[in-house]
C-alpha cells in the first residue's frame, strides 16, 4: 500500500481491461477515477487534475493521441505523467506517441498489471 492517496485516472474503452486496471490500482492505494471514451477522460483530467493518466490511444469520440495534444494547450496538462496504452504494436503508432512528448507507450499485450502499477509508482516516485 502507499502511503499517500494519489489520483489515477484510467480512460479506457475495453471495459474488461477497465474494470481489471481500476480494481488493482484501488487496492493498491490509489484513488481511481474513470472515463470510457477520450473526450470523457479529458473532461474528467481538467476538472479533476488527476496525479497521472493512463491513457487508451483508440478510443471512441477522441482518441488518446488527441487527449495528449488537447492537453498540452492546459497549464496544468502539460505537466500531468501520461502512460499511453493500446494494442497497437506498429512504428507509425509509437513514432505518432512520440511526437506528442510521451515518454512511456505500454503494448497492452506485452504488460501485467503489476507492471502498470510499477510504471505508476515509478512516475510519481512512490517507493
Amino acid at each position: 500500500m502507499i502511503d499517500s492517496k494519489h489520483v489515477i485516472l484510467v480512460v479506457e474503452d475495453e471495459p474488461s481491461i477497465l474494470d481489471a486496471i481500476v480494481i488493482k490500482l484501488t487496492r493498491k492505494g490509489f484513488v481511481v477515477l474513470e472515463a470510457k471514451n477520450g473526450q470523457e477522460g479529458l473532461d474528467i483530467a481538467l476538472q479533476k487534475h488527476p496525479d497521472l493518466i493512463l491513457l487508451d490511444i483508440i478510443m471512441p469520440i477522441m482518441d488518446g493521441l488527441t487527449v495528449i495534444k488537447k492537453l498540452k494547450e492546459d497549464e496544468w496538462g502539460k505537466t500531468v505523467p501520461v502512460l499511453l496504452l493500446t494494442n497497437l504494436s506498429d512504428s507509425e503508432s509509437i513514432s505518432e506517441s512520440a511526437k506528442v512528448d510521451r515518454s512511456d507507450f505500454l503494448i497492452k499485450s506485452d504488460w501485467t498489471l503489476e507492471e502498470v502499477t510499477t510504471k505508476i509508482n515509478q512516475k510519481l516516485n512512490i517507493i
